[in-house]
């Protein structure tokens, strides 16, 4: 199978803290992968770092095809550095792109607490959105050479919202939309921007047994029909097990299992990391 994302050795260290030890993982072309974990994993960290929040502490991250992040260790974080393969990179150039970068190379995410532009409307949280996209520059700007540009977008954001079930509310300031149709809405946002790679971080956070199944089928939804794939973080067991074609577990910054919802089900380094192990007397 043919990856879209891959993470080399990525490791992400805060002080003498390592929240990210050595993962490497991959993320296939139409899938849909998640990152388990208990809290304090390093899940989100390792999001904020392909994503460009965080410059990784040393390793490599390729997206559809090319390097896009890499570093090493440098200044005082060369004594410092706890992790594994500390030169493996020196010899290559630094990399590393800002946030808007990575969502123009096609990345874009949700975040655990919802991030909404919180005094627009629905349909201007999409628009702004649509404006990474835009094809126009400086000179197409001052001369007011863009407004074909800028009726494509309105023309698609009223299409995205139409296909999210979101038109009917586009006047709406949108935090005051009901919980779970501001999920649904920072998902059309981040559909807005036309990734190929779509992160969500704890998508069914505080949602109710029945909107998480009603996200379960959404998510399979849009990864058809935008042709994405998919990596999520989520704690809701019974929407990783039943949508996740592969699954990774980190533990205390670590990769301790990959597999199938099977075989994670009946993973003792997996079950361990939720329940805990007992201790001899």
């Amino acid at each position: 199978m043919e990856n879209i994302l891959e993470l080399e050795n990525v490791t992400m260290q805060f002080g003498g803290v390592v929240a990210v030890n050595n993962l490497s993982l991959k993320v296939g072309k139409d899938e849909i992968v998640a990152l388990i974990g208990p809290n304090g994993a390093g899940k989100t960290t390792a999001f904020n770092c392909i994503t460009g929040v965080y410059e990784p502490t040393n390793g490599a991250i390729n997206f559809n095809g090319r390097r896009i992040i890499v570093n090493t260790p440098q200044a005082k974080m060369r004594k410092l550095y706890a992790g594994e393969h500390k030169s493996l990179y020196a010899k290559e150039k630094v990399l590393s792109p800002t946030p808007d970068e990575i969502t123009k190379m096609g990345i874009a995410r949700t975040f655990q607490n919802i991030r909404l532009f919180k005094s627009m409307s629905v349909y201007d949280n999409v628009l702004t959105a649509m404006h990474l996209r835009a094809r126009q520059n400086v000179f197409s700007a001052t001369f007011r050479l863009s407004y074909k540009e800028e009726r494509r977008m309105r023309a698609e954001t009223e299409e995205l919202l139409k296909e999210q079930n979101l038109y009917e509310v586009r006047n709406e300031i949108a935090t005051s939309l009901p919980y779970g149709k501001q999920r649904r809405l920072e998902i059309a946002r981040a559909l807005a921007t036309r990734p190929k790679l779509l992160l969500l971080d704890e998508p069914a956070a505080g949602m109710n047994p029945q909107e998480t199944q009603e996200l379960a089928s959404f998510i399979k939804e849009i990864k058809d029909r935008y042709a994405l794939s998919i990596f999520m973080i989520e704690h809701h067991m019974d929407l990783v097990m039943n949508i996740s074609d592969r699954i990774y577990v980190l533990d205390f910054g670590s990769l301790i299992a990959e597999g199938s919802s099977e075989e994670i089900q009946r993973n003792q380094k997996v079950i361990d990391a939720y329940l805990g192990v007992k201790e001899d007397v």
